[in-house]
């Protein structure tokens, strides 16, 4: 069972279709002020941005989705319904719902891969862009081809094209896996609480929910154009910020490296030492900080 916290007490859920997809979100501040969508990453949900939301919804109207496949939003079956193009779509019709006609889109690991092609596809719709430790498509593309370091930190995504039996590994050591790939990469333990395993435990548990996340991974790779197109070879319209915890063991500092040329406008990065993947919850002051003064400076 959840166990209730700050965060809880303070969100109202909703729920928006999507071409057929029902997607849930929670949603915190004032309609008339500029709107902020969150975008969460692999094996998350909404809960991802627990710490940003309520200081965000200070300044900003703050709608954080559960992407497709995850915790309380819809599960279609098949990798097909996981193309990015599908992804990206939900996050602007989401737009749309809220009454707007751009946002600042921000998105970490998954959700950073959704909001680059956002960003590319769909300029017009996103006003300013912050990305947390997720490579810039194309770099990453290259990578996976040509760096050795990266394919070998890369192995789950290619395990998670076997049919079936990532499910099932995944499904009979749940508490185990979060415990060590979120509590046990931290240098900052204390990011994640024993509350906090349990709840993303019991979001991934929902039925369909394990194999709709893996299929995240399978569409990449089957499907033409999911991992690199060439027109990403065109510039980032918006203004861009990356934010890079540098100890990351799932995807290496060094894709970080010769990204301005991708950027018709300004571009800036903030690396953090001392910080995993899980870059928002180990430091979420600075986060918040860096996210905030990025998007209010015009």
């Amino acid at each position: 069972m959840n166990v209730p916290n700050a965060i809880d007490e303070k969100v109202k859920h909703a729920f928006f279709n999507s071409n057929g997809v029902k997607i849930h979100y929670v949603t915190l501040g004032e309609s008339t002020k500029p709107l902020v969508i969150l975008l969460h990453g692999f094996p998350e949900f909404w809960y991802s941005w627990r710490k940003q939301i309520p200081e965000l919804a200070i300044h900003f109207n703050v709608i954080a989705p559960d992407l497709r496949g995850y915790n309380e939003s819809d599960k279609p079956k098949g990798a097909k319904n996981y193309v990015i193009d599908l992804l990206i779509n939900d996050v602007k019709g989401l737009i749309h719902h809220a009454g707007y006609e751009r946002a600042f889109i921000i998105g970490h690991d998954w959700g950073g891969s959704v909001a680059w092609r956002l960003a590319l596809d769909h300029s017009s719709v996103v006003d300013k862009l912050i990305v947390l430790n997720s490579p810039y498509p194309s770099i990453f593309a290259h990578h996976l081809k040509t760096n050795p370091r990266q394919m070998l930190k890369s192995w789950y995504m290619f395990f998670y094209q076997i049919p079936v039996i990532p499910e099932m590994l995944i499904s009979r050591t749940l508490y185990s896996s979060f415990k060590k790939n979120l509590q046990g990469w931290a240098y900052n333990k204390s990011a994640f609480t024993e509350d906090d395993l349990q709840r993303y435990v019991e979001a991934i548990r929902k039925p369909g929910a394990i194999q709709a996340t893996l299929n995240y991974y399978r569409a990449r790779f089957r499907y033409k154009g999911q991992l690199f197109r060439k027109d990403e070879e065109r510039q980032i319209q918006s203004p861009t910020l990356v934010i890079w915890g540098k100890n990351d063991r799932a995807l290496g500092a060094e894709m970080t490296n010769g990204m301005e040329k991708h950027f018709a406008n300004s571009f800036e990065i903030k690396y953090i030492d001392r910080c995993s993947h899980w870059v928002q919850h180990e430091y979420p002051e600075l986060v918040n900080n860096y996210i905030i003064g990025f998007l209010k400076n015009d």
